[in-house]
């Protein structure tokens, strides 16, 4: 049984319906969803001849890669009957799409969204089909137009993982420091009454030295490990809008008035509302 997320995929890929001996038949065009249990219930097929569609039901069909292979051949898919269908099937349409596939009628809902063995839903025969409304199980006097609301909520899930991670760096610090050393510097003081018996304390003539011990101050460096300061990870919310984009269907009621002119009215209605969609 082909699933909704299946068809999806193979909507995204631009595949092929093929058929059973696995010959290409025609792209695929759109895919109708049952009413009631919204799974895939036809396919169409682009001929890409005058670009008309062929119906195919999906009852029996399989996925083989990107495309649909279906139980039946070229002549019979492109002989079938050519509707008008503008997003969806009228219940007279399936019945003719039924009838012209051979199918069965039953009164079960299968699980692929076809009735059992292709029957229409709670109606028996085409023919005795009565209509229906979400009023209740057959049509009175008025109808209930219904149409399809989004609803957007979040979900969280992971995103990634962060972590922090120490690691040694190794960098130059320059410091100018003063440093000071000692210079032989003459002094020359002549002989006064002060310091003549000093002067004289020697020896008349004689060779003689004297010394003086020079000092100067040496830069030494000491490596001292501090602690500067503590580092921890911690999570913020940030709110950031995002744009989705859905197609919801909606019901259209129009009014047939045998001119013609509230239908063509109602017609071009809804084409304008399927464009400001897009």
């Amino acid at each position: 049984m082909i699933t909704t997320e299946q068809i999806q995929s193979l909507l995204s890929d631009g595949g092929a319906v093929l058929d059973e001996d696995g010959s290409k038949i025609g792209k695929i065009g759109q895919v109708y969803l049952d009413d009631q249990t919204g799974k895939p219930e036809w396919v169409t097929a682009k001929s890409g001849i005058g670009g008309g569609e062929s119906f195919i039901p999906l009852a029996s069909g399989t996925v083989d890669g990107s495309d649909i292979r279906v139980p039946y051949d070229k002549d019979k898919v492109k002989d079938a009957p050519r509707l008008e269908a503008d997003g969806h099937l009228s219940q007279d349409q399936e019945s003719e799409l039924y009838r012209y596939y051979g199918m069965k009628y039953s009164e079960d809902t299968s699980d692929s969204g076809l009735p059992a063995d292709g029957a229409p839903p709670k109606g028996g025969k085409p023919d005795d089909a009565v209509g229906h409304d979400t009023s209740g199980p057959t049509t009175d006097d008025a109808m209930t137009r219904s149409e399809e609301h989004l609803r957007v909520g979040t979900q969280k899930q992971e995103s990634g993982t962060a972590r922090l991670r120490k690691f040694v760096v190794t960098e130059n610090v320059t410091q100018t420091v003063p440093v000071s050393h000692e210079e032989v510097r003459i002094e020359r003081e002549p002989i006064t009454d002060a310091n003549r018996d000093t002067a004289m304390a020697g020896p008349e003539i004689s060779d003689e030295e004297h010394e003086v011990t020079l000092t100067e101050e040496r830069v030494v460096t000491e490596k001292q490990t501090v602690p500067v300061e503590r580092v921890r990870m911690d999570t913020e919310a940030v709110t950031e809008d995002q744009e989705v984009s859905e197609q919801v269907r909606k019901e259209q009621i129009e009014a047939d008035t045998g001119d013609g002119t509230e239908h063509a009215r109602a017609r071009d209605r809804a084409r304008e509302e399927r464009r400001d969609r897009r």
